[in-house]
């Protein structure tokens, strides 16, 4: 059964989340919106503009009359550049030159959504999204190698929800998370300081004979590259509270989920050092990474018939992503190592949005925000994986009736990221002593581009 619903999310992995890229905070993906994008997503949990708020707030159905449906979908352009200043192995050995040029991969995130009344007190919906991806790759030979070069996480979530008005003025909503995750991460393992490390019963240190020149020399590096998925549930929770026909406050909770991963590890192992494959074989891998919580409080304010005002104040629980830890299971595990573990030690965040809408006729909506969104990163904890750091959003969208039942959304947003320290090294007896000391400055910038399609029925 499992490899069935393995196959099938698998398959909507790859449609709906095809190209994940990570340039929200940590590596969560806000972009669920078209039309909240406009609004640098200011009033998310209070806006309920459309069958969106199935994600930022499902009591926001109930402000949804009949049904309809939303399919929308960001273009999501990054810009990494690194410039490293140091970058030796543990013996003080250089690790090249290649800063890798641009690192970023441009991707899609899409969503799409079915909401529909079914009383006046009682809405249903369904939301199918990518909430997290990362997707950044590095030349193989690049000066951080030892660290990373290829990281690839998307998500799949689908989340049935529903919405019911409890009083006049408050609404309360809640609804399901079916969310499968698949991550594949490699990095290059150096094969020339695991031959002069080698154990008596593999011929001892240097048995191969490359000597001091094969460390860290990329033709005897080894690629190591794991696989794994896994499938979980979690829920998210919202209320909305009507203050007037006007004005109204959105409060909205989602839960945690924990991934426990299970896939392989395949490797490309030099012919020099094929006498030592063992060291390096494929087997099983094993993991778990916690997908963060946040809350968001939100508010919406129409100020007349044209112009709308919304603001919001989101967190999320980034303290949960501690450590990164990939199991080897296999008796040699990589190069000896029972398990490789990065430590993350991520802090919570805060993001802050506000927005406007204006009304220009009957057809056409005009749509404005800025917000700033903290990263759950320190200087001394980034890796080439997330290379992210505080950002300024800046956003403008539009809304087009083209039909009485078919609007078009478009939105564009530019996100001013501060430049990004990387302080990696490489001490003995601690996880980095094989990955080498890397210390540098990433330059980041992203482009969003997104357009959206909603029918009512």
């Amino acid at each position: 059964m499992w490899e069935k619903i393995s196959t099938i999310l698998a398959g909507l992995t790859l449609l709906l989340a095809a190209s994940s890229t990570v340039f929200a905070s940590g590596f969560a993906l806000i972009e669920q919106s078209v039309s909240g994008l406009g609004n640098a997503f200011a009033g998310g949990a209070a806006n309920a503009e459309d069958a969106s708020t199935i994600f930022f707030n499902p009591a926001g159905m109930i402000l949804l009359e009949g049904k309809q449906v939303i399919a929308g979908a960001h273009v999501i352009v990054p810009s990494t550049k690194f410039t490293a200043k140091i970058a030796t192995n543990v013996l003080g050995g250089s690790l090249g030159t290649n800063n890798s040029g641009n690192a970023g991969k441009a991707g899609v995130v899409p969503n799409l959504y079915y909401s529909q009344k079914m009383t006046e007190k009682l809405a249903l919906g369904i939301g199918i999204n990518a909430p997290f991806g990362l997707s950044t790759k590095y030349d193989k030979d690049w000066v951080g190698r030892y660290h990373a070069v290829e990281s690839d996480l998307k998500t799949v979530n689908i989340n049935p929800a529903f919405a019911y008005q409890a009083t006049e003025k408050l609404t309360v909503g809640a609804g399901i998370n079916i969310q499968y995750i698949d991550a594949t991460l490699s990095s290059m393992a150096d094969g020339g300081l695991v031959n002069m490390n080698l154990p008596a019963a593999l011929g001892g240190p240097d048995a191969l004979g490359l000597g001091a020149a094969g460390i860290s020399n990329p033709e005897y590096d080894v690629l190591a590259e794991n696989s794994a998925d896994a499938l979980n549930y979690g829920y998210n929770l919202g209320l909305l509270y009507q203050f007037s026909e006007s004005t109204r406050l959105g409060l909205a909770y989602r839960s945690q989920i924990k991934h426990k991963l299970e896939g392989e590890v395949k490797t490309t192992v030099p012919a020099a050092l094929a006498p030592i494959g063992v060291l390096f074989a494929e087997q099983n891998i094993n993991g778990s990474i916690t997908l963060p919580a946040s809350a968001s409080l939100s508010l919406f304010h129409r100020v007349n018939d044209k112009l709308a005002l919304m603001g919001d104040i989101s967190w999320t629980q980034w303290s949960s992503f501690d450590k990164l830890t990939i199991n080897f299971e296999g008796f040699f595990g990589i190069a000896g190592q029972s398990n490789s573990t990065t430590t993350e030690n991520w802090d919570d965040t805060w993001r802050y949005s506000v927005g406007a809408t204006y009304k220009i006729n009957d057809k056409l909506l005009l749509r404005t925000g800025i917000a700033y969104d903290e990263t759950p990163i320190s200087d001394g904890y980034r890796t080439p994986r997330i290379p992210g750091n505080d950002r300024l959003w800046v956003a403008l969208g539009c809304g087009y009736q083209v039909l009485d039942n078919l609007g078009l959304d478009f939105a564009y947003t530019h996100l001013f990221v501060d430049d990004a320290k990387m302080e990696k090294s490489a001490v003995p007896g601690t996880e980095d002593e094989s990955r080498g000391t890397v210390v540098g400055e990433f330059e980041n910038s992203v482009d969003i581009a997104s357009i959206q399609l909603t029918y009512k029925f």
